[in-house]
C-alpha cells in the first residue's frame, strides 16, 4: 500500500492540517515549532520546556524475525501489542534497521534481495518545523538490488549496502547508499559505487564521501583468501555515482569489518587496524599494530559510536574459538584487551553500544547481559566489566538449533531489548537500574530483533 500525504503550508500556519490518503491506514502528524532561546539562557540540563508535549511520546516499536518461518512481526513498545505481521519472500533472512530507524531492513544474501518494512514512525525536518509521524507498519514495494548483499552499515543518516558480487556469474561488487527519505520515496537511482571485480568488502558512508574497500588483482593482492580486499579507497559523490578520489597508502591485508566514530573510520586487518582520518580536505591513514594478546588472531568485526572515543573490536580465535574484545583508541593510536571474559562456557552472541555510547553491551550464550564501562586511567580510557544481569531462567542447553539470544538498543532512552528463543519472549531492560521492566510474550521462537522509531537527537549512529 502506498500512502501519500500533502501538506498545505498556509493551512499549517493557521492550525489546520490537511491529510490525504488511501486505504485504512491512519496517520498522526505532530508539529513542533522551533523555540528561540537567548544566548544567555542556554544550559546543559537538556530541559526543553513545555514544547516537548507537542512531540509524539512513544517508546517506539520493535521488529521481530521468526526463527520458525519466513515471517516478520512489528510490536508497539508502549503497550507490547502486536501491530502487524508480514510474510517475507525468502526463507533465509537477516534483520537490521535503516539509518534513521524508520525501516526494518530485510536482507537475503543468497537471493540477492534487500527489502524494507516501514515501521510507521519517523520525523522530518522542514527547516522551520519538526514533524513527527505515526502510522501503521507497512511492507514497502521498494527493493535495493545487487549481487550478494552482505555487509549493511549505517552512519549519520546513511545506510550503505555492500554487494559482494559473484565470481561464478562474473558479477562485480557494488555499493548502494540510501537515506530513509530515499527509501520512502523509492528513489531511483540511488547513489552507487560500481566495481569491476567481485570482493567480500565493506563500505562506510561519511557525508558526501564513501570509504570503501579495494581489492587489487590477484597478482598484486596480499590477501590469502583472494576475495578479501587489502586497501581502502575514498570516493566522492557526483550526481548519483561515487568517483574515486584517492587510495589510502596503508595496506590492510585480508580486510574485514569496519566502524567509525565522530572523527575516525577504522577497518580490521590481519596485522592490526587501519585508521582513516580527514585532514584539510583529504583522508590520511595509519596502522595500529595488533597487540600480543591477539596471538595471530585478527580483529574482524568492529563497533563504533559517535560519542565514544573508543571503538570495540572483536577477534575470534582460530577455528572460531573464544572471542577477544579489544578497545581501539584511534586518536591515541593504541589498542588494549578489555578486562572482561564471560563465565565459562559462555560465548558472546551479540554486541552493541548503549544509545549514548557510555557503555558497551555484550550478550552471551548463557543468557547474561554484560555491561562494560570505560573509566579514565593514566591519561586514557580503560574498559572493564561494570555489571552482569542474568536474563533467563531457562536451561540454555534447550536452545533451538540455529538460534540464540539477540539484542537491540532503543535510540530514544536507556533501554535494551533481548529476545529469548527458549522462553519465546522479549525482555525490556532498564540500563540505568539494570533491571527487567517489561516482557513481550511471543507464540514463536524469535531469530533476531531490531528497534524502530524516532531516535533521540544526536544518538542516531549504528555500525
Amino acid at each position: 500500500m502506498t500512502i501519500t500525504h500533502k501538506f498545505n503550508l498556509l493551512a499549517v500556519a493557521i492550525g489546520a492540517i490537511l491529510l490525504t490518503g488511501c486505504g485504512d491506514a491512519e496517520t498522526t502528524l505532530i508539529e513542533k515549532d522551533p523555540i528561540e532561546v537567548p544566548d544567555d539562557d542556554h544550559d546543559d540540563d537538556h530541559d526543553h520546556g513545555d514544547d516537548d508535549e507537542f512531540l509524539i511520546d512513544s517508546m517506539g516499536r520493535i521488529a521481530v524475525l521468526s526463527g520458525e518461518s519466513n515471517v516478520a512481526s512489528v510490536f508497539d513498545l508502549d503497550d507490547n501489542e502486536l501491530l502487524d505481521t508480514f510474510s517475507l519472500i525468502h526463507t533465509s533472512n537477516t534483520l537490521t534497521s535503516s539509518a534513521d530507524y524508520r525501516f526494518a531492513v530485510i536482507a537475503s544474501r543468497n537471493e540477492d534481495y534487500v527489502g524494507f518494512i516501514d515501521g510507521g514512525m519517523w520525523q522530518e525536518d522542514h527547516t522551520v518545523h519538526l514533524h513527527d509521524y505515526e502510522q501503521s507498519p507497512a511492507m514497502s514495494d521498494f527493493e535495493v538490488t545487487g549481487s550478494r548483499p552482505t555487509h549493511i552499515l549505517s552512519h549519520d543518516g546513511q545506510l550503505a549496502v555492500f554487494f559482494d558480487g559473484d565470481v561464478d556469474a562474473g558479477t562485480p561488487a557494488s555499493v548502494k547508499v540510501a537515506t530513509d527519505s530515499q527509501i520512502s520515496s523509492e528513489a531511483d537511482p540511488l547513489p552507487t559505487l560500481d566495481y569491476t571485480i567481485n570482493m567480500h568488502g565493506v563500505a562506510e558512508p561519511r557525508g558526501e564521501y564513501l570509504l570503501a574497500t579495494v581489492r587489487r588483482d590477484d597478482a598484486e593482492s596480499t590477501s590469502v583468501a583472494k576475495i578479501l580486499p587489502d586497501q581502502v579507497g575514498v570516493y566522492h559523490l557526483h550526481d548519483d555515482e561515487y568517483e574515486q578520489e584517492q587510495i589510502l597508502d596503508v595496506l590492510c591485508p585480508d580486510l574485514h569489518g569496519a566502524a567509525q566514530n565522530e572523527d575516525y573510520v577504522v577497518f580490521g586487518c590481519t596485522d592490526g587496524v587501519l585508521v582513516a582520518h580527514e585532514h584539510d580536505g583529504e583522508f590520511e591513514a595509519a596502522k595500529i599494530a595488533n597487540i600480543d594478546v591477539l596471538n595471530g588472531s585478527r580483529i574482524g568485526t568492529l563497533y563504533g559510536h559517535e560519542e565514544s572515543e573508543s571503538l570495540i573490536g572483536v577477534a575470534s580465535g582460530h577455528g572460531g574459538g573464544e572471542a577477544t574484545l579489544i578497545a581501539v583508541n584511534p586518536a591515541q593510536g593504541t589498542m588494549e584487551e578489555l578486562e572482561w571474559q564471560p563465565e565459562s562456557p559462555a560465548n558472546p552472541v551479540s554486541y552493541a553500544f548503549s544509545h549514548e555510547g557510555d557503555a558497551f553491551l555484550v550478550l552471551d550464550s548463557e543468557g547474561f547481559l554484560n555491561v562494560l564501562e570505560a573509566h579514565e586511567e593514566d591519561g586514557g580510557m580503560h574498559w572493564e566489566l561494570h555489571e552482569r544481569l542474568d536474563i533467563t531462567e531457562q536451561d540454555v542447553s534447550t536452545m533451538p538449533e540455529g538460534l540464540s539470544f539477540s539484542m537491540t538498543v532503543a535510540q530514544n532512552g536507556h533501554y535494551v531489548y533481548i529476545s529469548d528463543p527458549i522462553a519465546q519472549h522479549i525482555l525490556q531492560i532498564d540500563l540505568e537500574t539494570l533491571t527487567i521492566t517489561g516482557d513481550i510474550e511471543l507464540d514463536f521462537a524469535p531469530d533476531s530483533i531490531t528497534w524502530l522509531g524516532i531516535a533521540e537527537a544526536e544518538h542516531d549512529d549504528h555500525d
